[in-house]
């Protein structure tokens, strides 16, 4: 997964930004221009909202079925209004908002020990059963790689340590993630 560039990482938090605030202001769906260069391949994503530095939506989607500017927009409005932890943002919160996106690399099988905290976002799956942490959460919440694969069971509806059990499927990935701070912040220099 080739890094994306400054102008496409804007590009990408603009679609975001503009689908929920068509979703949530005037209750329609966003026009958007066929996505072109980067934009157009197709790649998983997870767009995150944040208000007064708290998780307020997040939804991803690994699978690579559509482009990635797409893939953005979906996450953004399901994140905004159908993450089933959160209630659906009111009009009033959007100027408040903070967008992180996280653009994914492929699923790939993966032993635990090669597990890199930071590095690897993962995917436990087990029958029906899924949980999915990015990578970024474990270096959140300080956790080690065995707290991580623990966490990620539990997201998933298991016994913290079915990582261990040969029937439970382990898949890792790796993550962009940029967010509007990291513009305004080099703006504001």
């Amino acid at each position: 997964m080739s890094p994306l560039s400054k102008d496409d990482r804007g590009a990408l938090l603009a679609l975001a930004r503009r689908a929920i605030v068509e979703v949530v202001c005037h209750k329609r769906l966003p026009e958007s221009p066929a996505p072109t260069g980067a934009l157009a391949r197709p790649s998983g994503a997870f767009v995150s909202l944040h208000r007064a530095g708290r998780l307020c939506g997040c939804i991803g989607q690994l699978t690579l079925s559509a482009s990635l500017a797409e893939t953005v927009v979906r996450c953004a409005i399901s994140a905004a209004v159908r993450d089933p932890r959160f209630r659906p943002l009111a009009a009033d919160e959007i100027t408040d908002l903070a967008i992180e996106i996280s653009v994914l690399s492929p699923l790939e099988p993966m032993d635990p020990q090669a597990i890199e905290v930071g590095r690897h976002g993962l995917l436990v799956v087990r029958d029906e059963h899924r949980g999915v942490l990015l990578p970024q959460v474990a270096v959140e919440h300080g956790w080690t790689r065995e707290r991580f694969l623990e966490e990620t069971c539990g997201k998933a509806g298991i016994e913290p340590d079915a990582w261990k059990d040969p029937a439970t499927r382990l898949m890792a990935f790796t993550a962009e993630v940029f967010s509007e701070a990291d513009f305004q912040a080099r703006s504001a220099v």
